[in-house]
């Protein structure tokens, strides 16, 4: 019998709650109290009993036991700027609790793990499961399409969602990626080249995706948030989808935004475009197999 927990069904199950007493208009979710009050009415024989910022070196956050694991303890680092991030990475820890605390006694994370982590990760990769939880911890999906439905995407949007749930601009656009209803990819980049991208489906089906993991991968010299174009403002233009993704028909248009993530010292870039056109081989030959059907084939996630 498979009794893997789902991330989502959990976070789905406290969401159900804090609703009831609450309401729905009940944000951003105050994650640190409800981490401590769960845990402690669910699991009393080894809730989590503090959660507290700490100068952690080299570490966003961690989650550990006492030496009898009958307690459990989260940290989260109290020198990062952004207090978006700090309720992200404690709702990441909170999920690690409640998925993973019986394969290990500890758990430190570091920046690459925390909201950025479905990244080129596999589909149970633990990094990546404990950001599903806190993504739907901290911004239910019901809710998310309340604020988006019949909007234009913008940054200006985004920064609405990110005030709503109290999380960092880069968590609100991912969550947007989930819901998009064009091809879309996110871009996170310092010194004209990229950190991390991020497809939803519909864009990694068409092969519009970055593979940062492995490569280095320089911006398009006419990209907004390139240096020679970046005015540290937010932009956005209608330009060829040809300028980022060589493989899209030369008639394929391409909408680009971009604004400076202060905290994290990046510039993000969404870039949205239409449905992808099929492409087929000759007649003759067969068709072209799915690169998407790869991937999913291996067990890989389409981000």
């Amino acid at each position: 019998m498979n009794d893997q927990k789902r991330p989502k069904a959990e976070a789905n199950d406290i969401s159900k709650l804090l609703n009831q007493v609450f309401g729905t208009d009940r944000f951003p979710v105050p994650v640190e109290d409800i981490a401590l009050e769960y845990t402690q009415q669910k699991f009393r024989d080894a809730p989590i009993a503090k959660v507290k910022g700490e100068d952690l070196d080299g570490f966003d956050g961690m989650l550990a036991a006492n030496k009898k694991r009958d307690k459990w303890m989260i940290l989260y680092n109290s020198a990062v700027s952004s207090e978006g991030r700090k309720r992200f990475t404690v709702a990441h820890e909170f999920g690690h609790y409640l998925l993973h605390r019986h394969q290990q006694e500890e758990f430190a994370c570091g920046a690459g793990d925390i909201e950025t982590s479905g990244e080129g990760k596999g589909s149970r990769d633990i990094e990546k499961e404990a950001d599903d939880f806190a993504t739907a911890l901290l911004m239910p999906l019901d809710d998310f399409r309340r604020q988006v439905d019949g909007e234009a995407v913008s940054f200006d949007l985004l920064g609405h969602c990110a005030d709503r749930y109290g999380v960092s601009l880069t968590a609100a656009a991912i969550r947007w990626l989930e819901i998009a209803p064009q091809r879309a990819v996110l871009v996170a980049s310092r010194d004209d080249h990229m950190l991390w991208a991020s497809s939803n489906e519909a864009a990694f089906k068409s092969g519009a995706f970055f593979a940062t993991r492995k490569n280095t991968i320089e911006l398009p010299r006419s990209a907004l948030a390139h240096s020679r174009n970046c005015t540290g403002s937010a932009q956005s233009q209608d330009t060829r989808a040809q300028a980022w993704f060589a493989r899209e028909p030369a008639d394929m248009p391409i909408t680009e935004m971009t604004k400076v993530a202060g905290n994290y010292g990046y510039t993000l870039t969404l870039l949205v475009m239409p449905e992808a056109e099929k492409r087929w081989r000759r007649r003759d030959e067969e068709q072209v197999e799915d690169s998407y059907e790869r991937f999913i084939s291996r067990g890989q996630k389409p981000y």
